[in-house]
């Protein structure tokens, strides 16, 4: 089955979706920027969906995250959907260390949810501030002051 057609399946429950997705990108860690690219435009329960089958990939294989993935995710977190922020700050606790030149761009919205009514929100966003402060990197010292 391909990426699309999973995430459009109606006959599908949405909780088997992120997955399914999520098996089919370990298999083929080449699929990820497809993936990417529905999730772009896709609404947000869908959006929702592809980065959540992402941060349970790249749970698995940090490695295979790319510069598209990490766009979109530093990009998902001033989403209004709840679950599209948390999912976001989820894989970038998962990839920081591969993108650590460029994890400047995700701080302050990471920043930002930490104050946000959501406690899943709160927590995700804390949950990656802190993997970006074990890999000891300058922007410690701006995370120091918050």
């Amino acid at each position: 089955m391909s990426l699309e057609i999973i995430l459009f399946d109606k006959t599908l429950k949405p909780s088997e979706k992120p997955g399914l997705l999520s098996k089919i990108l370990l298999e083929n860690p080449q699929q990820l920027n497809e993936l990417v690219v529905l999730a772009l435009k896709a609404r947000d329960a869908d959006k929702g969906n592809c980065i959540e089958a992402i941060e349970h990939a790249t749970l698995s294989n940090p490695g295979m995250a790319t510069s598209e993935c990490f766009y979109l995710v530093v990009e998902s977190l001033t989403a209004r959907a709840p679950r599209v922020k948390w999912e976001s700050a989820r894989v970038i606790a998962n990839v920081a260390g591969q993108f650590q030149g460029r994890l400047d761009e995700a701080v302050p919205n990471l920043l930002a949810n930490t104050e946000d009514p959501g406690t899943v929100v709160r927590w995700s966003a804390a949950t990656a501030l802190a993997s970006i402060v074990k890999l000891k990197t300058p922007l410690n010292k701006h995370l120091f002051l918050h």
